[in-house]
């Protein structure tokens, strides 16, 4: 299985998988040729939506797999458990600031699924023939705005919180904002931030119907 961003290394977007591709020898090609399939977990997002780097990026490696090997490709939102940068990111902003002056993409909807239900979906497609070739959106059952998710996970946690979205906090001051109150570096935080400006909401649930298995609500109890 293959991610997109799971780690805090400094990275460039998104020239890094069409260098790869360029730079693939015929000997890795050819061990390439032997895979059965590879599940590869992207991003969500429209195709005709003005993507950003960090989530065109991820496109471009569902490509560029499903050209190369047989491929099947789960797209989601934030994953909400340990190791997730997004969930982190929200987590930190609820745990340390009692009043937010935030960014506009507060107000930008998402779709987080929790970390079991993703490995769900994962283990669920790896094996299965019917899904090699296919693209599946995966998401928890409602879609919510980052304001909305920072507002339940006070609530969840006991705490209350003002949050105030203002217009004129640009992507770099957003990312400045990000790095400054959180853990999460300037490069990581500068890609997540544009990746924040569009709404990326499931729209087709077959992937529920193929694996057998609905996602849970977004409830901390359950997901810790």
């Amino acid at each position: 299985m293959v991610r997109g961003l799971t780690s805090r290394r400094r990275r460039r977007w998104p020239e890094t998988p069409s260098r790869w591709h360029e730079k693939c020898t015929p000997n890795a090609r050819t061990a390439l040729a032997g895979v059965s399939q590879i599940v590869y977990l992207g991003g969500l997002g429209e195709d005709d939506d003005a993507l950003s780097p960090h989530l065109r990026s991820r496109r471009e490696v569902e490509r560029i797999l499903s050209d190369t090997v047989p491929t099947t490709a789960l797209r989601a939102g934030i994953v909400i458990g340990d190791g997730s940068i997004s969930w982190e990111i929200l987590r930190q902003l609820v745990e340390r600031l009692p009043a937010m002056v935030t960014p506009r993409w507060v107000q930008t909807r998402t779709q987080p699924i929790a970390l079991a239900d993703a490995v769900r979906f994962l283990v669920g497609v790896a094996g299965l023939d019917a899904a090699i070739g296919e693209t599946y959106e995966i998401g928890g059952p409602h879609a919510l705005s980052y304001r909305d998710m920072l507002v339940t996970v006070a609530q969840m946690t006991g705490r209350r919180r003002v949050i105030v979205p203002v217009p004129v906090l640009t992507p770099r001051l957003s990312s400045q904002w990000l790095r400054l109150v959180t853990d999460v570096d300037l490069t990581t935080a500068a890609a997540l931030v544009d990746s924040m400006t569009n709404e990326v909401v499931v729209h087709d649930h077959r992937i529920e119907e193929l694996v057998d298995h609905r996602p849970m609500p977004l409830d901390l109890d359950r997901l810790r």
